[in-house]
């Protein structure tokens, strides 16, 4: 108790301390600045996200069509990905982060998909691809595409919050459905 007596008796000798607003402004940034930070750094990851996410759809749609109108022979993994990469600017190493699927679908025995799309695993490369087979005419075909990104905030705002698939990514994942042209 003696050092709280201390304190109140050394207050009230000095009254222009209780009064004194030097330091006023510097409170109010302390607290603002950490929030303010993190609404900039989460707003830029997700400006990223969404770009990245529509680069992803543009190269897919564009692929697809091409794919449909027969522009692409062969049709198999490392062409159509090299098509989906080529139309999807921005997308930081797409050849080695892209994994596609493609797979017939039967309207009269219909079989579900799988609902996650498949994806790279970056600890281990020897993994196959979950099914790429190219479609005849008039068939329904359904093409999926996964790719990793690495955040550029991981531990703050948004960046901590996107949910990790390899070696700390994040996935996005675009898929399409469509007929092959006769």
């Amino acid at each position: 108790m003696t050092g709280l007596r201390r304190f109140l008796h050394a207050l009230r000798r000095r009254p222009a301390l209780l009064r004194a607003s030097e330091g006023a402004a510097s409170v109010e940034f302390v607290l603002i600045f950490p929030v303010l930070m993190l609404v900039i750094l989460s707003s830029f990851e997700l400006g990223m996200v969404t770009l990245r996410q529509v680069m992803l759809d543009r190269g897919l749609d564009l692929t697809v069509r091409e794919v449909r109108l027969g522009q692409i022979t062969p049709v198999d993994h490392a062409t159509v990905s090299a098509s989906i990469c080529n139309h999807a600017l921005l997308l930081p190493d797409c050849a080695s982060n892209l994994r596609l699927e493609m797979r017939p679908l039967d309207l009269r025995s219909w079989v579900t998909p799988p609902e996650q799309a498949d994806c790279v695993d970056r600890a281990d490369i020897t993994v196959p691809l979950r099914r790429f087979t190219a479609g005849v005419e008039n068939q329904l075909m359904l093409l999926r595409a996964c790719s990793l990104f690495d955040p550029y905030f991981p531990t703050s705002g948004l960046g901590a919050r996107l949910p990790r698939q390899s070696g700390g990514a994040y996935a996005l994942t675009s898929a399409s459905a469509f007929v092959v042209e006769p």
